[in-house]
């Protein structure tokens, strides 16, 4: 009679895929989707502990290689009996993409490609072990798919509305490849491929839950991986009917998962107080970037004053601040301060030119200018051009040679246009300034041009 509940979940009628000429398995699939969400989750671990980008991936290229060669040597190993032996075909042990992956083997040589890894890029091998646990934990719950896909690795008959359906060709077989007629007229099993990946997912949960409680490090969130997995693996081994080697009535799965829980157990205990700071490969960089900083702090801020120096103390401030003062001055009586230089250049000028002579008295009578016709009540931001007279002068020395070079045909004429210039030049104006500078010009030498402005 058919064992076959009402409700079940439901096998897929294939897991194989075709590409043209490249077959697509879904077993593969489930693999390599485990694969890309265990690095994903361990790089964002490990970036939370400091270590530098791209290291968990680097790690993967060596790691997950070795991985699938243990799992396969574990599998073909503890399961010769599938490859070897009469009417067996020692070419199905390569046939990796079939099923038979041992989780134990796969654990143990993807730990020596990732102390590899861990060794060419100098971090620590327990740091990235717990980086990277949780994310193992979801590549197997994920990988355990691809036992659906494959109607493998299924438990004791089950009768009830979560039990999984599996097709007759997919039954337990005895020696001789043909089904066991024990099983023959039962459709339904546990589906111990879902028990295991619900149970992986736990697992992971409770290790990121306890990493952030506890702070686990040093390897101890990888060991209590490891612990709670064995704990699951344990009952969900017990309830499988696939043929397998038994040691004193148990499961040869079943030891191993003692073993490395008790070891597992054992490591969480030693390593309790194991608190000191890991190699994550992080720190010696960020010293160095620190120290680059520190370095190159000075320089930056050296440029920096070097540049703004020149236009701090450059003496284009006073040109830039006179010109509006002499424009407002000049702005009532722009005609009479012209004229009054050229007769202050006239009376100063000698047979032969020197501008800075000529200029000299105009630079030190220029700020009383200043403080005569400007009303601001500051002098003393005013009265610092004097310190830099040529700066201010500039424009006056280039335009006076001139008024001297029209005056050189005689020398009579420069000594008799002063006398005409400021009897003509002495014009009614706001003041007495222009009567004052006429008589200065008869006195004295320097005194005029002081007295005109």
């Amino acid at each position: 009679m058919l064992m076959q509940s009402v409700a079940y979940i439901p096998s897929p009628s294939e897991g194989v895929w075709h590409l043209g000429p490249v077959p697509i398995r879904a077993y593969a699939l489930m693999i390599i989707i485990g694969i890309v969400v265990a690095v994903w989750l361990g790089e964002r671990r490990w970036a939370a502990k400091g270590g530098a980008p791209g290291v968990v991936i680097d790690v993967a290229v060596w790691a997950v290689p070795f991985g699938l060669v243990g799992g396969r040597l574990y599998h073909v190993v503890t399961d010769y009996q599938r490859y070897f032996g009469d009417g067996r075909d020692p070419v199905d042990a390569l046939k990796i993409w079939e099923g038979g992956l041992g989780i134990w083997g796969a654990v143990l040589l993807g730990a020596v490609g990732a102390m590899i890894g861990c060794r060419r890029h100098g971090v620590s091998v327990l740091a990235l072990g717990d980086a990277i646990a949780p994310g193992v934990a979801l590549a197997q719950a994920i990988g355990r798919w691809g036992n659906w896909w494959n109607q493998e690795l299924y438990g004791r008959p089950l009768d009830t509305w979560w039990a999984l359906k599996i097709d007759y060709g997919h039954r337990p077989k005895l020696p001789d490849t043909s089904v066991d007629p024990k099983y023959a007229d039962i459709a339904t099993y546990h589906p111990t491929f879902l028990y295991e990946s619900l149970w992986c997912v736990g697992v992971a949960i409770l290790v990121i839950w306890a990493d952030r409680r506890f702070k686990l490090t040093h390897g101890r969130a990888f060991a209590l991986y490891v612990a709670a997995y064995t704990v699951g693996r344990f009952w969900v081994e017990w309830l499988r009917i696939d043929e397998a080697h038994e040691f004193l009535g148990l499961r040869l799965n079943d030891w191993t998962a003692l073993v490395v829980f008790v070891g597992a157990v054992g490591y969480l205990y030693w390593a309790r107080d194991k608190t000191g700071p890991e190699n994550v490969g992080a720190a010696p960089a960020a010293e160095t970037a620190e120290g680059a900083a520190v370095v190159q702090e000075p320089d930056t801020v050296a440029e920096e004053e070097a540049v703004e120096e020149p236009v701090a103390e450059a003496p284009e401030e006073p040109e830039t601040e006179e010109p509006p003062t002499e424009e407002t001055a000049t702005d009532e009586s722009a005609e009479q301060l012209r004229e009054t230089d050229e007769s202050t250049a006239a009376t100063d000028a000698k047979p032969e030119p020197d501008p800075e002579a000529e200029t000299e008295p105009e630079a030190a009578a220029e700020p009383k200018t200043k403080t005569e016709t400007e009303p601001e009540p500051e002098p003393e931001p005013e009265a610092e051009p004097e310190a830099e007279p040529a700066a201010e002068v500039e424009p006056e020395a280039e335009a006076e040679p001139e008024t001297v070079a029209a005056t050189e045909p005689g020398a009579e004429s420069r000594d008799e246009e002063p006398a005409k210039g400021d009897s003509a030049d002495d014009e009614p104006a706001p003041g007495e300034e222009p009567a004052q500078a006429a008589e200065d010009n008869e006195g004295g030498k320097g005194a005029p041009v002081k007295d005109a402005k």
